[in-house]
């Protein structure tokens, strides 16, 4: 009765008796698509009876007589709950958004065919080996099922006009190459930026602005030497540049650089660091938040398989879970698997690109976009050797896109092995010759050991480190396959009794193959390293507690700094000089929601980066005008730069006569936008979560705002910041789920979520998971009584 209530202010608001307007949908109708819970189904090409358990939060537990039957079932329970997001995410990837959307959607759409993901996902299912192929069309056969016999679809549909297609066994793969698009294509980025700053730039000022580490990383891996070691500040290259540049400063520096790097927190504790021998393996992966979330909660049992965790909707994968021998987590490994290849190209070869000394024609595939409301456009995607043309040229010249997610060979299901894996040395080698988006898996076994590889494909390059765009026509540069799994770095029971990642750099100079150039920085590691060590003993809360740990000393130095340059800031201003000052020594140390000074410390250290930095980049924009610094490492450029405080590199000499004048300045402008997006308030009002707060949306929010209130988790203030403190939670992206666990111990282990497990805004699981996961309250990894039943007969 609330939810009627609710949606029935949200239509009086809106000024409209229907919901979505045209689509005149009332609350009965949006009543009648929930989907029944209790009953019995029949289920076509099912071999035996299963049953379908759904608990008080909505999360099923599947009892089936085959893998495939669980597969198909799966299918069939993840349409019931997220058909629509299912729906949505094939339509991205396969180019087809604007058919729904219209042309708003066209970039979106025309971005996906270049990569050619509807045609390549094809390609990938026929590689397969058969069992494979069959899981995945077991899977689709289930959510056909339901889409034959659901009694109403999802209001989403209804309101965008259109039904959805049967789903092909090749879909589960488009979904796949979402998550290689989320966690791996902004190497394109990098490798553009990398490029413009090696053309333009000194060779000693690029390597300076471009480090691969910082002091946390170097802590981490004792000082080892790496790719891109920080660099001396090379006074003379940067004088040079600042008198170049002259007075036009450009807006280019990226100053979130780094916090939203698709990461993830993952850490295993062996049984020589817990009371009973048992080994734990504690997993929360940060993405972007959306309603409803990206995972969906699953339990299944099957012959000889009982496994529990986190499943990708639109595919049967189980993403970060445990069966009764294993447990496994992931994170992004954030490196380097993309080169963009640099096309030779004349006036008297048209249509074709050099290879050796020949001249070879582009292969042209042809693409067609519907658009909604417009009828059609026509694509014409050039493809290469190595890869298609990128829609962007870089420099002024073409550049082909070499990424192992466009290739066969680099792409397969080899994880759907690990809920059937019965020993670490088994799910190791699943590991490593899987082929997938590259990350980092860590393992907990039930004999109390742990260990750590990578999976996905690694690219074995020559002639380069694929750093910059180069031109391999003349094939002394390039890839000659991939890292064999015999060769996939591991790390099996450290001395130390634990193993932990957080998508920093794992790899020195002296490791054979290039795996990246920038990866995140290394606090986030450093901190849960410190504290799984301190601690002589865990168990699953103590690992709880850490997923849920707000410090923050990576901003002592930007306090330190702030506190130093108050005294520099004008006598008229002293007391706002005052008031910062009590502002920043109220801070607590930690992203609380309660904290003070944090705000101004955060607002203070984008402030410097794009202060900073633009004066010696501006012959970057100047050669590009879609450059932009976006580094990871950006604070050890940036911090060498202020603690040298040589007067001769001042970024704005016309308007400050020192360093402490400078950075006194860019103190003041922060509180200033800080007061400003908070009139009325005073910086004393100012806690962390009065600005973090959750702006979690479901994708029709922003057309239709007036539903936003009845379809987004309403705003609240979040614990934790995104990319600084262990505990990730920022506006739109947060840790989308939060798992510890034990196999064999399946009783004391806990996993929550944002959000809730359907996608039905008057679902009683719509929401009800997001207090749990909003205050870091536990919830029990198994799935609790059943409170609703299915029976599904063949």
């Amino acid at each position: 009765m609330a939810k009627a209530k609710r949606f029935r202010r949200y239509l009086a608001l809106a000024g409209s008796a229907s919901l979505l307007g045209a689509a005149g949908l009332g609350y009965a109708w949006l009543r009648s698509s929930l989907p029944a819970l209790d009953g019995e189904r029949n289920l076509p090409q099912l071999a035996a009876p299963a049953t379908v358990a759904t608990d008080s939060h909505g999360i099923p537990s599947i009892r089936a007589g085959s893998r495939s039957d669980a597969a198909r079932v799966l299918g069939y329970v993840t349409a019931r709950d997220r058909l629509f997001q299912m729906d949505l995410m094939r339509r991205k990837n396969a180019g087809r958004l604007a058919e729904i959307f219209g042309d708003k959607a066209f970039a979106s759409d025309k971005q996906a065919r270049i990569y050619g993901f509807n045609v390549r996902a094809g390609r990938v299912f026929a590689s397969l080996p058969a069992a494979h192929r069959g899981y995945l069309q077991a899977y689709a056969d289930g959510v056909n099922s339901y889409l034959l016999q659901a009694r109403a679809l999802p209001f989403e549909f209804g309101a965008l006009g259109y039904s959805p297609e049967p789903w092909q066994a090749e879909d589960c793969l488009l979904v796949v190459f979402g998550m290689f698009e989320t966690l791996t294509a902004r190497a394109e980025q990098s490798e553009r930026m990398l490029s413009v700053m090696q053309q333009t730039l000194p060779a000693d000022a690029a390597a300076f602005f471009t480090p691969d580490t910082d002091r946390y990383t170097d802590q981490l891996l004792h000082t080892a030497a790496s790719l891109r070691p920080p660099r001396p500040v090379p006074a003379a290259a940067l004088q040079t540049l600042l008198a170049q540049n002259g007075s036009a400063i450009p807006q280019l520096a990226d100053a979130g650089a780094g916090e939203s790097l698709a990461g993830s927190n993952a850490w295993a504790v062996s049984g020589r660091k817990t009371a009973d021998g048992r080994a734990i393996l504690a997993n929360d992966m940060h993405l972007s938040i959306n309603v409803p979330n990206i995972w969906y909660r699953i339990e299944l049992t099957y012959p000889g398989v009982e496994a529990v965790g986190v499943n990708l909707p639109g595919t049967p994968f189980l993403i970060a879970g445990s069966n009764r021998h294993l447990a496994w987590g992931m994170t992004n490994v954030g490196g380097d698997f993309l080169d963009l290849v640099q096309l030779e190209t004349d006036a008297d070869h048209a249509g074709q690109y050099r290879v050796g000394a020949e001249w070879q024609d582009f292969e042209l595939r042809r693409e067609t976009i519907r658009i909604k409301g417009g009828g059609e456009r026509e694509l014409t995607v050039r493809e290469s050797r190595w890869g298609p043309v990128a829609d962007k040229p870089l420099l002024g010249r073409p550049v082909a896109i070499r990424w192992a997610a466009l290739d066969t060979a680099a792409v397969n299901t080899e994880l759907l092995e690990l809920e059937q894996s019965q020993s670490l040395e088994q799910a190791l080698a699943i590991a490593n010759r899987a082929g997938g988006p590259q990350l980092n898996i860590l393992f907990a076994d039930s004999g109390g050991h742990i260990a750590w590889t990578l999976t996905g494909k690694i690219p074995l390059r020559f002639g380069g480190d694929g750093a910059v765009s180069k031109s391999w026509a003349d094939g002394k540069t390039g890839w000659s396959g991939y890292l064999p799994p015999e060769r996939m770095p591991r790390s099996v029971d450290p001395e130390q009794g634990f193993l932990a990642s957080a998508n920093e750099r794992r790899f020195g100079a002296d490791y054979p193959v290039v795996i990246g150039h920038q990866f995140a920085n290394g606090y986030r590691a450093f901190r849960i390293s410190q504290k799984l060590g301190q601690i002589p003993q865990h168990d699953e809360w103590s690992l709880f507690n850490l997923q849920l740990d707000t410090e923050s000393e990576f901003f002592d130095y930007y306090r330190q700094l702030a506190l130093r340059a108050l005294g520099a800031i004008d006598p008229a201003a002293q007391a706002d000089a005052a008031a910062m000052r009590d502002y920043l020594l109220a801070w607590n140390g930690r992203a609380d929601s309660d904290s003070l000074g944090l705000p101004l410390l955060v607002e203070f250290r984008k402030q410097l980066i794009e202060a900073v930095f633009p004066p010696f980049l501006a012959a970057c924009k100047q050669a590009d005008p879609d450059f932009s610094y976006a580094w990871n490492y950006a604070d050890t450029p940036l911090q060498a730069l202020l603690n040298a405080a040589d007067p001769a590199l001042l970024p704005d000499a016309g308007r400050y006569r020192s360093w402490d004048g400078f950075v006194a300045a860019q103190l003041e402008q922060a509180a200033a936008k800080l007061l400003q997006r908070n009139p009325g308030k005073r910086l004393a009002d100012l806690t962390w979560g009065s600005q973090n707060k959750a702006a979690y949306a479901h994708p029709f929010s922003k057309a239709m705002p007036f539903l936003a209130a009845f379809l987004n988790v309403p705003e609240q203030t979040l614990a934790g910041c995104t990319g600084y403190c262990v505990r990730v939670a920022g506006a739109n992206f947060a840790a989308s789920e939060r798992l510890v666990v034990s196999p064999g111990h399946w009783q004391d282990g806990i996993l929550h979520m944002p959000g809730g497990q359907s996608g039905h805004p008057l679902s009683e699981f719509y929401m009800d998971q997001q207090p749990y996961w909003l205050q870091g309250l536990p919830l029990a990894l198994q799935a609790g009584d059943a409170a609703y039943r299915w029976t599904l007969n063949p």
